[in-house]
């Protein structure tokens, strides 16, 4: 489990826990009752103590006290003892307000037959942009707004939001694939969103993916997120800037390709011609002819919503496994 916390000034409580769908399931049992999520509700105003809580919602002092500890074992609130008008009263406040499920990490058990690579957005090996653009680090502006010099400043390694108009960024991924073994199934995940000035939700974006020169298709994103702080965005950042994007999946198999499951081309693994190369081309952009050129944004793992770089992941075959050849 992941604990972010937002411990700033703010009168109002800004603190986020992160976990994976496994280690939900304490917090779920925690929230299961109506009463406990309205215990939950009315200490996220501020704190109160045992009875207060008890004669805001009519109930024993012990039946409280009971729904608190099961709120306080989950994480959800914390208790302290502070002085009272007799002796010490437990004090009960609330620790997070908001609660994210990252069912991106939810993964099946290690396999022999599949390798992951995670590269940070900013090592991109080419880049072709034209104003808007940009690129930030978790702390500061990299070189200039809007000019697409700053794309080759060294820093850019440190990039975790890029931004741009009209054209694209290519990476390189190492192909950790055996040697002789046949790559079946690909799958790439970002997190990404149109681009428009400041932001704005309706402000549709058709970007493509292209995996070694060949077009894999266009997904069309809705907006440009932003008026509400991204859950890893940095206070710096003004919430009227873009914030946070949607996690697409990009996935190419025997059948064709897919984004979040949904067929986007007939374009296959095989056509892709990964086998025993040292590394995949990937390039993400938005191209020339683009019906909605509304740009994008790139997230890193440190920005938006989602803590992810750029995710690849290869599923393979060994070829005597592919030949059905069962000898050792």
């Amino acid at each position: 489990m992941r604990i972010e916390r937002d411990d700033s000034s703010q009168e109002k409580l800004n603190r986020i826990l992160t976990t994976n769908l496994d280690e939900f399931v304490h917090i779920a049992k925690a929230l299961s009752t109506d009463l406990r999520v309205e215990i939950f509700k009315a200490l996220l105003g501020h704190p109160r103590n045992v009875v207060e809580i008890a004669e805001m919602f009519g109930l024993p002092a012990s039946t409280a006290a009971i729904n608190i500890r099961k709120l306080e074992e989950a994480g959800l609130i914390q208790t302290e003892m502070v002085p009272g008008t007799r002796g010490t009263q437990k004090l009960c406040s609330a620790v997070y307000s908001r609660i994210v499920v990252d069912l991106t990490h939810v993964r099946s058990e290690p396999s022999e037959s599949s390798v992951e690579v995670s590269l940070p957005i900013g090592q991109f090996v080419d880049s072709q942009v034209s104003a808007p653009c940009g690129i930030l680090s978790e702390h500061s502006i990299i070189g200039e707004m809007d000019d697409p010099r700053a794309f080759f400043e060294p820093e850019r390694i440190q990039a975790q939001l890029i931004w741009f108009r009209r054209g694209y960024l290519e990476y390189r991924f190492p192909n950790r694939v055996p040697r002789g073994a046949v790559i079946r199934h690909l799958e790439l995940s970002m997190e990404i969103c149109s681009e428009a000035p400041l932001h704005k939700r309706d402000w549709p974006s058709d970007i493509t993916l292209w995996i070694n020169g060949k077009e894999v298709g266009t997904w069309t994103s809705p907006g440009d997120f932003g008026g509400e702080r991204g859950l890893l965005t940095p206070e710096w950042w003004g919430v009227e800037n873009t914030q946070y994007g949607l996690l697409k999946t990009w996935r190419v198999n025997s059948e064709g390709s897919f984004i979040d499951g949904r067929h986007i081309s007939v374009l296959t693994i095989d056509e892709l011609a990964l086998d025993d190369l040292p590394y995949l081309t990937v390039r993400i952009g938005i191209k020339p002819d683009a019906i909605n050129d509304g740009g994008m944004n790139l997230f890193g793992r440190k920005f938006g919503n989602y803590e992810t770089d750029l995710r690849l992941k290869l599923d393979y075959v060994r070829q005597n496994q592919n030949s059905g050849d069962d000898s050792t």
